[in-house]
């Protein structure tokens, strides 16, 4: 029949492409991942990483919390962190993280000037994620914060290949643009097998410091709306 034709030819094709995926490696010491990402730049992806870093060390007192900003062009994790410095090498050559609220914090913001721009090609910000991934004495953590960049590159894309993923959390903003974009951050996702948590939408209302008023300045119910049609959660 036309139906388990179409399925051999499925996984024909999911076996093929399985073929080219690279193996799976842990980071040593690191029991969860947890990514956050976001099709458009600017919806508040990075604030969302740090405020989920911090929330995950409250909540537990003995959970060892780590958060690595994958941003490589723009870094922000230092400054949101209130970090200044560079990391201090371990006797195996490792990076030890800087540390700031009970937080082990990696950046590429640790390892430049803050007014420098990062001008590379794509196969060194490649390698400057895995050295961030690969080559940092994160210790024993519980959970590990990604701040993914923006967009479904090249750096989603290896990390989502390289290193198992507990589950990954969209951020968008209501607009139809950013939407769009955090539609194609889930079914990106979806295709390397990463589960997606569920959406989190920001920026939606604005508050009159006067009188309280609340206006959506650019929507209400755009987050909820793809979240229903991707049969997703909506996390906050």
């Amino acid at each position: 029949s036309s139906g388990s034709g179409d399925e051999a030819l499925r996984d024909k094709r999911a076996r093929i492409l399985s073929r080219g995926l690279p193996k799976q490696k842990p980071i040593e010491g690191v029991k969860q991942v947890l990514v956050l990402a976001s099709g458009k730049g600017g919806v508040g992806k990075s604030t969302a990483a740090v405020n989920i870093a911090l929330a995950l060390a409250a909540n537990d007192s003995t959970k060892e919390v780590g958060l690595l900003d994958a941003d490589i062009y723009g870094p922000s994790i230092p400054k949101m962190m209130n970090l200044k410095g560079n990391p201090e090498l371990t006797p195996k050559n490792l990076m030890r993280p800087l540390k700031n609220y009970g937080i082990a914090c990696m950046s590429m913001g640790f390892l430049i000037e803050e007014t420098a721009p990062v001008v590379w090609r794509g196969l060194m910000v490649m390698s400057a994620v895995e050295k961030l991934l690969r080559q940092v004495d994160w210790g024993q953590l519980d959970y590990l914060v990604i701040d993914m960049p923006p967009g479904t590159g090249d750096v989603q894309l290896s990390v989502s290949q390289n290193i198992p993923i507990a589950g990954a959390v969209i951020i968008s903003t209501p607009q139809d643009v950013a939407l769009l974009d955090a539609r194609k951050g889930a079914e990106m996702f979806r295709k390397v097998h990463v589960p997606v948590l569920g959406l989190v939408q920001n920026m939606s209302v604005f508050q009159c410091p006067k009188c309280k008023h609340e206006t959506h300045i650019f929507g209400a119910d755009g987050v909820r709306d793809l979240a229903k049609t991707l049969g997703l959660d909506i996390l906050g």
